[in-house]
């Protein structure tokens, strides 16, 4: 007996956020597969799908937001349902990677948790992971498995550069680690000169940064301060309040994920920047919307490296083969 198999797309989304898995879904001109989730009265999670999902190509979408433990273990369970369920390929798509930023041991007896997410999944039964602008890209290496990065640099240029590319401008990298990525966003937008900001940082108490000072020439531009996240907010806006000091004509603060943990808002809105661009790989609820905040949809790039993943096809050519 002989067969030729169709492949079949089937994507599937966590309620962290079911929006954006939606919105990648239409993208797709494919519908989110129903299923039943809730929780039990003891708050054990539980999943199941309300179709056949036998032999599919699964694309299992959930963001990692808060309360962040609760979404990643929903997360795994729906990729532990759809390996008994006889999926043949499952893709974990995570547009913001849950603990990341414990990718190394900065002091003894600490965990590597960026490495045990990795091997949770693995154990889960995912083949592949898609996630967008890690903390840290030797990340990459924790999944023993295809990793496909995906960057939101494309996506945030463009705004930056349809706005305010009549302006001069300066590409400022808010600590000397992330130096390379300014290097992209200032060859993206026409070779902006750069700068970055000398930090030190209290390896003792989490989210504190002790003193900032601009290596670079600021004075009279619009300064564009990047980074991965903003969490508290506290590393950025005294980075915007050290642009300024220098005689920066202005602060734009462009991020990838917006976690804005309390205070981030009020140190935001209070800030000398003038806007906070981010885009949607983290939900963010109305309380925490304000009129200088602007949020970008990731969906279409990840909607498209699902249909180049589907396909066989590259995901590094939506990068210009810098992915």
């Amino acid at each position: 007996m002989k067969r030729t198999t169709e492949k079949n797309l089937m994507v599937f989304s966590g309620r962290a956020f079911p929006e954006l898995a939606g919105e990648v879904a239409d993208l797709l001109e494919c519908g989110l597969v129903p299923q039943d989730a809730r929780a039990f009265a003891n708050g054990e999670l539980y999943v199941r799908y309300e179709e056949s999902v036998r032999g599919c190509d699964a694309f299992v979408l959930q963001s990692h937001t808060a309360p962040i433990n609760e979404w990643i273990m929903e997360h795994l369970i729906m990729v532990d349902a759809l390996k008994r369920a006889s999926a043949k390929r499952i893709t974990v798509v995570m547009p913001f990677y849950g603990y990341a930023r414990q990718d190394k041991k900065h002091r003894g007896r600490e965990p590597i948790s960026a490495r045990l997410v990795a091997d949770l999944f693995k154990t889960a039964g995912a083949d592949r992971l898609i996630t967008v602008d890690l903390h840290a890209d030797q990340i990459q290496g924790f999944f023993d498995g295809p990793v496909d990065h995906l960057m939101a640099l494309p996506i945030l240029t463009d705004y930056v550069k349809q706005k305010y590319g009549d302006q001069e401008l300066a590409v400022v990298s808010p600590d000397a680690g992330r130096i390379k990525v300014a290097e992209r966003w200032s060859a993206r937008l026409g070779g902006a000169p750069l700068a970055f900001i000398h930090k030190t940082r209290r390896i003792d108490v989490a989210n504190e940064v002790v003193a900032n000072r601009v290596v670079g020439e600021v004075a009279g531009k619009i300064c564009i301060l990047t980074d991965d996240m903003i969490d508290t907010g506290g590393t950025i806006v005294k980075a915007a309040e050290a642009c300024m000091a220098d005689g920066a004509a202005g602060v734009i603060i462009a991020a990838t994920h917006p976690i804005l943990s309390d205070p981030a808002v009020d140190r935001l809105k209070n800030s000398s920047a003038m806007e906070v661009v981010v885009t949607n790989t983290l939900p963010v609820p109305a309380d925490k919307q304000f009129d200088k905040l602007t949020t970008l949809s990731i969906a279409p790039l990840i909607a498209r490296a699902i249909r180049e993943v589907f396909e066989d096809g590259s995901v590094t050519s939506m990068f210009d083969g810098h992915a």
